[in-house]
Formats: C-alpha cells, sequence, structure tokens
C-alpha cells in the first residue's frame, strides 16, 4: 500500500504532542513527536517526506527560530504553527516567512486534519515534482525507464548513448506512445550538455504568432526569455516539429545555421506525424530536414518487442498495485499470450492505461485482459495481429515472465522459487541463464 505521509510533531508540553498525535495518527497518519526543535533537527532533512507542526513558543530554540532554520533548509516545506491566545500577531509574522498556516490553541481537532490533509497532499506534490526533475536530469535512471530485453530495445539503448556524446541535432520518430518524449530527455542527460538547460514545447499547442513570439521573441516584458535564448548552450526540444508552418521552418533554420558549428544550443526535434503514407520528410522542408535528422531515432513500436510486452506489464501492474493498495492480477498463459497478439496501436502509452485498469478490475474481481483489450480496439474484430508468431515464441516469453515474477517476489530466493515452480535447481539455473535472469537483480 501507499506510504502514509509523515507529520512531525514539536511542542515542549508532553500532553499536548500526544494528544496531536493521537488524533492524528488516528486520522491515518505517520506521525513522530518531539519535545524540542533541536531534537527535531536531527531528524527533519531537506526532503523530509511529509509536513510539521510546531508550537511557536517553546524553551530552547523557539518556533519562529525553528521555522527559520526548517525554510532555509527547505523554503518548500509545509510548517504548521500553533499559538497560544494573544499570539495572533506573530502567527501573521511567521505567514509572512513562510509558514503554511497557524492554528490558534484551543483548536479545533477536525480543523487540525484538515490542515495536515491540504498541507501533505502540497508536500507530496512538490516531492514529486522534485524527483521528476531529478530523474530527467538523470541519465542512468532514465535509461533504467527504458525497459526491455528485447534486440530493438537494446539498440535503441546503443543509440542513444552514442548520440547523446554526438554534438549534432537529433530527429525523433516513431508512433504515438512509443516513449519520444522520455528518449529526448535521456538523449540530454546522458551527453555533454547534461548539466544544462533542457526546455521543452509542443509546437502543435500554439497558434503561429504566438508559437513564433514564444520561441524567437520579442517576449513581453516579465514573461521571460525566448525560448531559443532561455535554451543556449543547452538542449531546445521541439515537440509536434511536422506542425510548425513554412515560415517558422524558415526562421528555426537560420537559427540553425546561424550557430555553426559545433552547435551552441542542441535541437532535438519530435515529430508525431502519423498520417497515412505521410512522413515527417514530407512535412518540413528538405534543407530543414536534413539539418535535423543528421541523427536520427526512430522508437520501435511495442507489437515488434515480444517478450517486452510481459516484462512492462507485470512492472506497471505491481506500481498500480502498490497505489491502490491491492493485489497485482497473475497472467495465465491464454492472457500472456492475448498480451503479446495485441497490435498496441497505442504502444507503451495504451499499455500503462490497460494495465491500471486490469488491477481496478482484479480488486473488483470481475473482467479479463481480453475485454480490456477489445475495450481499446476500435475494430469490429479481436484485438490480435495478424502477423503469426511460432508456439515457441509464446511458450518462452510466458516462462520468462512467470520465473521473472517469482524470482521478485521472493527477493531472489532460489529455494522459494524451486518450490514454487516445482523445478530442480540446474532446470531453474539453464532457464535463467537462457533467459538473461540474474539472482544479484532481485536480492
Amino acid at each position: 500500500m501507499a506510504r502514509a505521509m509523515k507529520v512531525a510533531i514539536v511542542d515542549d508540553e508532553q500532553d499536548m504532542r500526544q494528544s496531536i498525535s493521537q488524533w492524528l495518527a488516528l486520522s491515518g497518519f505517520d506521525t513522530e513527536a518531539f519535545g524540542s526543535a533541536e531534537d527535531a533537527l536531527k531528524v527533519i532533512g531537506p526532503d523530509f517526506p511529509g509536513v510539521v507542526v510546531s508550537d511557536i513558543k517553546m524553551p530552547g530554540m523557539d518556533g519562529m527560530t525553528f521555522l527559520k532554520r526548517l525554510l532555509s533548509m527547505d523554503s518548500s516545506m509545509p510548517v504548521i504553527m500553533i499559538t497560544g491566545h494573544g499570539d495572533v500577531p506573530m502567527a501573521v509574522e511567521a505567514m509572512r516567512l513562510g509558514a503554511y498556516d497557524f492554528l490558534e490553541k484551543p483548536f479545533n481537532p477536525d480543523r487540525m486534519t484538515e490542515l495536515a490533509k491540504r498541507a501533505t497532499q502540497t508536500r507530496k506534490l512538490t516531492l514529486d515534482n522534485r524527483a521528476l526533475r531529478r530523474e530527467l536530469s538523470d541519465g542512468t535512471v532514465l535509461m533504467r525507464k527504458l525497459i526491455g530485453s528485447s534486440g530493438v530495445m537494446e539498440r535503441l539503448r546503443e543509440d542513444i548513448l552514442d548520440l547523446g556524446q554526438a554534438d549534432g541535432h537529433v530527429l525523433i520518430d516513431g508512433e504515438t506512445g512509443t516513449g519520444k518524449t522520455l528518449v529526448a530527455h535521456a538523449l540530454h542527460a546522458v551527453g555533454p550538455r547534461a548539466g544544462r538547460k533542457f526546455v521543452s514545447i509542443s509546437c502543435a499547442a500554439y497558434a503561429e504568432d504566438a508559437l513564433a513570439t514564444r520561441l524567437f521573441g520579442p517576449t513581453e516584458e516579465g514573461t521571460g526569455l525566448p525560448l531559443v535564448e532561455e535554451a543556449r548552450g543547452g538542449t531546445l526540444c521541439l515537440e509536434d516539429v511536422e506542425a510548425l508552418s513554412q515560415g517558422l521552418q524558415a526562421r528555426l533554420l537560420t537559427f540553425i545555421n546561424d550557430q555553426g558549428m559545433p552547435a551552441e544550443t542542441r535541437i532535438i526535434a519530435i515529430c508525431n506525424e502519423h498520417a497515412p503514407e505521410k512522413t515527417v520528410e514530407d512535412s518540413l522542408r528538405p534543407d530543414l530536414f536534413y539539418r535535423l535528422a543528421a541523427l536520427k531515432i526512430t522508437l520501435p513500436p511495442l507489437r515488434t518487442r515480444g517478450e517486452d510486452i510481459l516484462t512492462l506489464f507485470t512492472r506497471l501492474t505491481e506500481q498500480f498495485a502498490e497505489e491502490y493498495g491491492c493485489a497485482a492480477p497473475q497472467l495465465t498463459a491464454q492472457e500472456a499470450a492475448q498480451l503479446l497478439q495485441a497490435p498496441w496501436p497505442g504502444n507503451v502509452r495504451q499499455l500503462v492505461n490497460v494495465a491500471e485498469r486490469a488491477v481496478l478490475q482484479n480488486r473488483r474481481g470481475t473482467g479479463s485482459i481480453a475485454s480490456l483489450l477489445m475495450a481499446d480496439d476500435d475494430s469490429p474484430q479481436p484485438a490480435i495481429t495478424t502477423e503469426g508468431k511460432p508456439l515457441k515464441e509464446y511458450v518462452d516469453a510466458f516462462e520468462r515472465m512467470l520465473i521473472d515474477n517469482t524470482m521478485r517476489r521472493h527477493k531472489g530466493s532460489i529455494v522459494a522459487v524451486m518450490e514454487e515452480l516445482c523445478l530442480p535447481r540446474r532446470t531453474l539455473n539453464e532457464k535463467m541463464a537462457k533467459y538473461g535472469l540474474s539472482r544479484a537483480d532481485y536480492v
């Protein structure tokens, strides 16, 4: 189940901190009480996964000094101050300094719960955004997100590492939902510009005049730099590059040519053009296309990735099961074959939706994988591919998934896996070697 957010309660009066702690614990919070600000600071750090409730008047370090210390450590940490009667001016000053809110004694416990809920929601959003920013600047983390052991994924990771180190502009192509934005971030994060800005814009989200201003300026006073200036020295990512008008394509080409070689700002262009029999080359003027496509990556569609489909589905259902506080569905051989045969027009994005709904329907004890795939298919025909595959491919993919799932569930315990799957040790070792599975990855 998802872990409850923490609430640190700081008050020199034992009865007060115990009563607050008990009340918030009954409301579902993970509480920890401290008798002084000094003790609390030994535990609370910049990424403290929760909020702080503190009295203002305390011996030693008082609440105002404590608030300043917390906010100097992490300016976005929500701190709820508790004041005595007549201390409202001090509470107002605390709010001016950056406190989240304050409560005046005696306070309504329900009001405390309401404030704590809002503060923890704010804190969770802050920490999630912070973690996302870290992930998007960490090439190792991003490369781990490109899950899959299929040949096409191995080649994709190699291409990212190679092109990331190169300094030319890059064009990313591929069907919708294949992860083109993630690859763009990875290219930036594994290259020499990793510590510099990554600036992204969807060219399809703006009218032509607004897009021209946003990209090249002049911007209105107080609205920031145009993106070509903001990204200077780093990476400018143009999503939906095919939506650029001829006039803006000409301006972009001029910008690229004026930079010379090596380019001061790297352009990563993402194409989302999927009209029948039309490519990005048909949408861009030839001179711009060849400047952008000097380095090109085409992402593989999910239907070509074989057993990666089962690996991704399992990881996703486990994540959603933890989020919803329930068990992840266990695939049968028939359901695994249905996932492998599905055409996946929405690719990984569609697989994410199917995995989440599979968890929800498993929690209700109803539905099937086949019904989810049919619901995602616009055609009246069953949601399977027209390309047949040898039976051995389905058997191997399902067998690998079973061993992988069981190893992770037992945290790499070979004995437990042998017992559950009724396999002798030698056979299990042979199959793990065959499928590229290592016990060290599960311990």
